[in-house]
């Protein structure tokens, strides 16, 4: 994607891919204390009349394959062309720019997905004004994380009904924070049962397991990492358009978002103790192998040598023409051989 955009101009919308053909879902959100309007167009020119209206909107556009819908949306709400260039430039880190008219966010939406049992990362992309949220994302699919707020708006749930276009960003960005942990507690699942398989019984295909999983929590520490900056500069910034009591809101997620943090470092000492104790068990289990073979090798070297001698068949030896020397040889060697188990047994070397 951004080999493609060298040497063009800055703000310059290229598409996506060959996605460009198809249409681009946009579902309109238009509420106050009283009433709320829920619509799906796919024509901008009808997201036109709720630009100056006194109600809060929210914009939420799946797919930014299409610069065109792009292009309109933030030249009728007035977004800076840069600013829709990276809109539609998928692998932002998350970060947080205020224009002064709007505020522009991004945030990484993860979801789990029990059939690969790995996360995913989609960006979401925020506009928010005085009066209106815009919201893109990434990929053109139904569901998302958002259906709980949207049963809010539509139920007259909680204060969002009753605050402005800046409480509804925060409420949108605490479900994303939010389902962080649900992505934390699969993949905890995974470290834990990886555990008590090391601990049991390590295989081979234990160091794969544990490889796979730190580079999902790498993955994961990409997505969350910088969210703090963001949140942080919401906190303490002069926005015009976070008010101070959205802003004690926006601390809730602060704090979550360090929790969510800590979760990943402790996660990422467990993954590196857990491959510790793997290399320790393979060791101790080879250790224990080698005692074995030792004891053993240890055993035969005495009788070894007592079967050397009486295979060297020199003429004048006194015993080979003994009636039961071949059965006292043996006895002779089997004593042996019980002596040195007693020994080591009581040595506690077996």
């Amino acid at each position: 994607m951004r080999s493609k955009k060298a040497g063009l101009p800055p703000g310059t919308l290229p598409a996506n891919g060959s996605e460009t053909h198809r249409g681009v879902d946009i579902a309109i959100f238009d509420y106050d204390e009283k009433s709320v309007t829920e619509k799906t167009v796919r024509k901008i020119d009808e997201c036109i009349k709720f630009r100056d209206s006194p109600t809060v909107t929210w914009l939420n556009v799946d797919g930014v394959h299409d610069a065109s819908v792009v292009g309109k949306l933030g030249e009728c709400f007035g977004v800076h062309p840069l600013v829709l260039e990276d809109i539609m430039t998928l692998g932002q880190r998350p970060k947080l720019e205020d224009f002064g008219e709007y505020v522009y966010i991004v945030l990484n939406m993860l979801r789990y997905s029990t059939a690969t049992k790995e996360a995913k990362a989609e960006q979401v992309s925020f506009i928010v004004g005085n009066r209106f949220a815009i919201t893109f994302q990434e990929e053109q699919q139904p569901g998302d994380v958002f259906e709980p707020v949207r049963e809010r708006i539509k139920a007259d749930k909680g204060l969002i009904r009753k605050m402005g276009a800046d409480y509804l960003a925060y409420a949108l960005m605490d479900i994303i924070v939010d389902n962080y942990f649900i992505v934390l507690e699969n993949v905890g699942e995974q470290i834990e049962l990886l555990e008590a398989q090391i601990v049991e019984n390590p295989k081979h295909g234990v160091v794969r397991e544990i490889q796979k999983l730190k580079h999902e929590l790498i993955f994961l520490r990409k997505s969350v990492w910088p969210l703090r900056e963001v949140l942080g500069g919401l906190e303490r910034g002069d926005s015009r358009i976070f008010t101070q009591p959205t802003k004690v809101y926006i601390r809730d997620i602060y704090d979550h978002t360090i929790q969510i943090i800590d979760n990943i470092e402790t996660s990422r000492d467990m993954l590196s103790g857990m491959l510790e104790i793997y290399l320790s068990s393979i060791s101790n289990r080879l250790n224990e192998i080698m005692k074995v073979l030792t004891v053993i090798t240890t055993i035969f070297i005495p009788l070894t040598f007592v079967a050397g001698i009486y295979g060297m068949n020199f003429r004048h030896m006194p015993e080979l023409e003994w009636l039961w020397g071949y059965p006292a040889a043996l006895a002779a060697m089997a004593a042996v051989a019980v002596a040195m188990l007693v020994y080591f047994r009581k040595k506690k070397w077996v």
